[in-house]
């Protein structure tokens, strides 16, 4: 496909709609484009309605057969892409004002049930949406924290130039809590995954696609013709290829029980923080709702 090319989207009924996220099926590439919505007046976090929606989704798709269905015919979910529709940001990750409010209130049920939540939605995106799919990250803005740890569990990144990735939980205390050790682990093994945990680093695209972690780096605005365009490159060989993703998949498999462990000790870290690190949290807080505020 070339820079002149037109896409022109394979217009059909949906057939699954929810709070927080837009769905568009192109019946030419088998692809089904998941794009997370702007969450107006509050940051463009993992919100407990946007995990709901993106959970009913996942499992839309699984149980349906790892087909889409416009009601008057069933066509199959070779790609599944997940981009965002903010201007900026992929995703900040966590509800960091509900952390707040639960440390404060020593509510550690409320907490871990959040975080539970947060690892079920990116375990049944890396596991579960079809043993027959092949998933990519669109990456457009900036990716931090639980925004990152979801564009890993992702098969493939394509990011655009602009994108920027990191994990700044060792900033206020923490660590990443629904996979980032094992996701990174999985690219770049576990010595340089431990280190991008407690460096509290920002990178940028082309940093981690020098290291393997990003397939694709595009320049601003072109991340949707690149999208295609691997999908257009991988398809010549779509079954080879999915083989050995699953391959890797068996070599080096998300353990549920351990991610669920992270979290329990995630939960027991946060409720215990010290005053010096919830002031940097409540800082984050107050940054992230002034920037987001309109």
């Amino acid at each position: 496909m070339n820079n002149n090319t037109v896409y022109r989207p394979d217009a059909k009924v949906l057939a699954f709609s929810q709070p927080l996220v837009e769905t568009r099926y192109d019946g030419a590439l088998s692809v089904l484009w998941i794009t997370m919505a702007v969450q107006k007046g509050r940051p463009q976090n993992f919100s407990t309605l946007l995990l709901q929606s993106l959970q009913s989704l996942i499992d839309w798709v699984h149980d349906n057969g790892g087909v889409w269905s416009d009601g008057l015919r069933d066509q199959p979910v070779h790609y599944a892409i997940l981009q965002s529709l903010h201007p900026t940001y992929f995703s900040v990750g966590g509800d960091l004002r509900h952390f707040l409010e639960c440390i404060r209130g020593g509510d550690f049920q409320s907490l871990r049930s959040y975080s539970m939540q947060c690892l079920d939605m990116m375990y049944r995106w890396a596991t579960n949406i079809t043993n027959k799919c092949t998933t990519i990250a669109l990456v457009q803005g900036r990716a931090l924290g639980g925004g990152f740890e979801t564009a890993l569990s992702a098969d493939y990144i394509i990011a655009e130039e602009q994108s920027e990735f990191g994990l700044p939980e060792i900033l206020f205390g923490l660590f990443p809590c629904t996979g980032g050790m094992s996701l990174l682990a999985r690219r770049v093994g576990l010595n340089e995954a431990e280190k991008m945990m407690r460096n509290g680093r920002i990178y940028s695209a082309r940093e981690l696609y020098e290291m393997g972690i990003v397939e694709h780096v595009c320049p601003r605005g072109s991340g949707e013709r690149a999208a295609r365009d691997f999908i257009a490159e991988h398809s010549k060989r779509r079954k080879a290829r999915h083989a050995l993703q699953q391959a890797k998949s068996r070599m080096m498999p998300l353990n549920y029980e351990e991610l669920a462990k992270v979290v329990d000790d995630w939960v027991a870290a946060a409720m215990h923080l010290t005053d010096d690190e919830m002031r940097v949290l409540d800082t984050l807080v107050r940054m992230q709702r002034s920037e987001f505020a309109h």
